[in-house]
């Protein structure tokens, strides 16, 4: 695995440019009502309703149904879109480790595969 050399994920994102894609962790229901969800919500285009994947400069992955071997899908998934997508930038927050309660050195594996994946920025927490 080659060492992450590039930028982290700001703690505080207020605005994007075009092409970048706030990740956040979500719920099933896509009840987008607190931390990181409700800031994609209120500004980066998450849907109401939707709990998974790309909503208009977002990126929802849901991080409340279970243990982390539940949230591992939808990283995978997740990882996979961005592949596809090399002219996003996803900007991955501390996912799960606000209201989820699991903390980084939980959901770090999780992206570990990401980590090479250049137009995927993470969280200092995550590296």
């Amino acid at each position: 695995m080659k060492p992450y050399n590039r930028e982290y994920t700001p703690n505080w994102i207020s605005e994007l440019k075009p092409n970048e894609i706030f990740v956040f962790g979500s719920n099933l229901s896509g009840a987008h009502g607190g931390g990181a969800a409700r800031l994609a919500y209120n500004r980066f285009g998450a849907i109401w309703g939707q709990g998974v994947g790309l909503q208009g400069q977002s990126y929802g992955i849901p991080t409340m149904q279970g243990g982390v071997e539940t949230i591992k899908p939808y990283v995978d998934e997740f990882i996979d879109f961005a592949v596809q997508h090399p002219e996003m930038k996803f900007l991955v927050t501390l996912i799960g480790c606000g209201i989820a309660g699991f903390t980084p050195e939980e959901i770090a594996p999780l992206f570990k595969e990401a980590i090479e994946i250049e137009n995927i920025i993470l969280p200092k927490e995550f590296v």
